[in-house]
């Protein structure tokens, strides 16, 4: 089919010539109460439009019939939250107006002319319709009739789509309104991004304490050390299985809320962990972890299991130092441990990334790399 002859077919187009429609039904009813003011509605649309709430009305009007299917027209479904938003309301609703007197004189007007013209040319008589009245009846005027109706059909179309355009423009998203969105756009990466480290830091711990103390327990052949090593397992599988249901309950509904996650105060399981899994832990704790604030103690949580983690991946049962300070508004950790024989070089791998990610958010720093012959994890966080 020739692409002219497409918005034919497109229910986008009659959808669009009904929201025209529309605004002419009102008028209509004055015209025939009052007919001697015609101008009194396009006056009484001013004050209508300065009515937040007729912006939500009219975008979801617009939304509907002027682009059915759109997943993203651009046209808003917000109350007017400023008076800029209120006259760009007002502007769009005498527009309206304005546009759908347009399609209502070509809807009557252009049939009608289509038809005098025919019936000038078949029936031999004058069209009586002024401007036309005076042709003289000819059979030739039948080549002209469909005029009128191709002119009928490019206006429906084309104040279509400059309504649509419209819309788009009076209707769509203020400065404040499109900076909102994408504040929240970016709230939203930085959630899943929050949301992944969670889930590398959560379940990798537990993977790895699992894989080492069936390792532990397969070389022990001692089956009190199965035992514990089994235990072991079985508490970090539960605490990893946990924080994945947690994980899923945000990602299945936004609006739930996150609920309590693990904070420095539960580090005693971390270090728990990496002594069943056959490190030598030696932890000393400064000052009042309690007082830590909630989102630095969360995040410090999650520094010292990836610590923890990447000492018994990498190092394996070897003897860790952990130190968690707070003191003068800052929170420090840290965790060293022999290097072992292949040294990852600064900056490789997604868990030591993550560790310098959360500390840059919380406005800290974070290092890791070798260190006096050692592996060092260094964080410090403000706490106050």
């Amino acid at each position: 089919m020739p692409r002219f002859l497409r918005p034919l077919l497109s229910g986008t187009t009659y959808t669009r010539l009904l929201h025209l429609w529309v605004p002419m039904l009102a008028v209509g009813v004055w015209l025939l109460v009052v007919p001697s003011v015609p101008w009194v509605p396009a006056l009484l649309l001013a004050p209508l439009g300065l009515v937040p709430a007729v912006r939500r009305g009219e975008g979801v009007q617009a939304r509907l019939l002027l682009t059915p299917g759109e997943p993203d027209p651009g046209i808003c479904e917000t109350p007017a939250a400023a008076w800029r938003d209120r006259l760009r309301t007002v502007l769009w609703l005498e527009l309206r107006m304005l546009l759908g007197g347009a399609i209502a004189f070509a809807s009557v007007w252009l049939p009608v002319t289509c038809f005098a013209l025919a019936r000038c040319a078949w029936a031999g008589t004058s069209p009586g319709v002024p401007l036309l009245d005076r042709l003289p009846p000819h059979p030739a005027w039948a080549l002209l009739a469909p005029l009128p109706l191709l002119a009928l059909y490019g206006v429906v179309v084309g104040l279509g789509a400059l309504l649509t355009a419209a819309a788009r423009r009076l209707l769509g998203p203020s400065a404040a309104e499109r900076l909102a969105a994408l504040e929240e756009r970016t709230e939203h990466l930085l959630e899943r991004t929050r949301i992944a480290r969670e889930l590398h830091d959560s379940i990798g711990h537990a993977l790895t304490v699992a894989v080492v103390q069936a390792g532990a327990a397969r070389a022990a052949g001692d089956p009190e050390f199965t035992d514990r090593a089994l235990a072991a397992v079985e508490e970090t599988g539960r605490a990893a299985l946990e924080d994945l249901e947690r994980v899923l309950g945000v990602l299945r509904e936004s609006e739930r809320p996150v609920g309590a996650r693990p904070t420095l105060a539960d580090a005693g399981r971390l270090l728990e962990s990496a002594r069943t899994s056959g490190a030598e832990v030696d932890a000393e704790v400064t000052g009042t972890v309690e007082a830590v604030p909630g989102p630095v103690s969360r995040e410090g949580y999650r520094i010292l299991q990836e610590a923890l983690t990447n000492v018994l991946r990498h190092a394996g049962a070897v003897p860790v130092r952990v130190r968690v300070t707070v003191a003068d508004g800052r929170l420090v950790l840290e965790v060293r441990n022999p290097l072992p024989g292949a040294v990852p070089g600064p900056g490789r791998g997604s868990g030591l990334r993550g560790i310098r990610e959360r500390a840059a958010l919380l406005g800290g720093t974070a290092r890791t790399g070798p260190d006096e012959g050692d592996w060092q994890v260094r964080a410090e966080l403000p706490a106050c």
